[in-house]
Formats: structure tokens, sequence, C-alpha cells
């Protein structure tokens, strides 16, 4: 097995209390913050769409979708902020975090599967945790965030 096919690297961040991880290849990029309009209706984990070099792109707060609260930040920390672009089914989403870490590398071998319940978010998000000096990384599987009649809606939103 080559070298690369057993590490994956991770863009990490922070989300509540918790550091999360995002394959590298699901992320288009990492912005700041943007000016953001609400959309009537939308789901409640949708926070609205903004425009990103003319292409709209829906806002998704993964606090409210997984009852996950802010996390307390310094005036600097809050300069980390911003969003994640991802990258799912062709589609671009923005993920709002509360603070952009690092990229990191791990083994797979390192890769346990999820507990249960953990910080809130359901097993079924989570591709695997890996157990870091600082405490657990949390892997989050893209593909299962959204339900296939939430990607249609989200689609739509992006039009």
């Amino acid at each position: 097995m080559a070298e690369e096919d057993r590490q994956l690297q991770l863009v990490t961040f922070q989300l509540g209390e918790e550091q999360y991880g995002i394959d590298i290849m699901d992320v288009e990029g990492i912005v700041k913050v943007e000016d953001v309009r609400a959309i009537p209706n939308a789901p409640a984990y949708v926070e609205g769409i903004f425009n990103l070099r003319g292409d709209i792109i829906p806002v998704i707060n993964l606090h409210r979708r997984f009852h996950i609260r802010r996390a307390e930040l310094t005036e600097e920390d809050g300069l980390l902020s911003g969003f994640v672009i991802i990258n799912i089914e062709e589609m671009q989403l923005a993920i709002i975090i509360d603070k952009v870490s690092r990229v990191v590398t791990v083994d797979r071998e390192e890769i346990q599967p999820p507990p249960q319940m953990l910080s809130g978010i359901g097993a079924e998000y989570i591709e695997g945790v890996v157990r870091r000096e600082e405490g657990y990384l949390i892997i989050i599987d893209t593909r299962r965030l959204f339900n296939v009649r939430e990607l249609q809606q989200l689609n739509q939103m992006s039009r």
C-alpha cells in the first residue's frame, strides 16, 4: 500500500469545545466570515447564503444542526473564525467554524470507530476519531452530513 493511501490529510477546526477534521480533498477553501443573507423558510441549520466570487453558497450552521454551543473565544482567536468551504455532490457549501486550526496528517491505522454519541453529534456523521495529546480529533464524513432531500433543498438555494 502506498504511503499516501495509509495517511489522511485533514483540515482541522474547533466547533464548540471539540476539535474536528475534514478530509482535505473535500475542502475547497477557508474564508473569513462574509455577509450572509438569511433565507425565509430555510431549515433551521441553514444560516443563509453568501456570494463567493460569483457563486451563491449556502451557509450551514453545524452548531444548530448538532446542538453544540459556540466556543468562547478570545478576540485573537475570533480572527481565526470563518467558513470552511466544502464540496459535496458537486455542490459548494460553507460550514461555520469557531476557529480554524491547521492541516494535520494522520495514519489511517490511528482512526478508531466513533463512539455512539460524541459531543452531540451522532455517530452516523463521523468517519472516526483519532486520539491526540490534546484530546480527540473527530473526523466528520461530509458525505453523510445531509440526506438526499436536504442536499436537494441546499442545491435549490444555491441557484
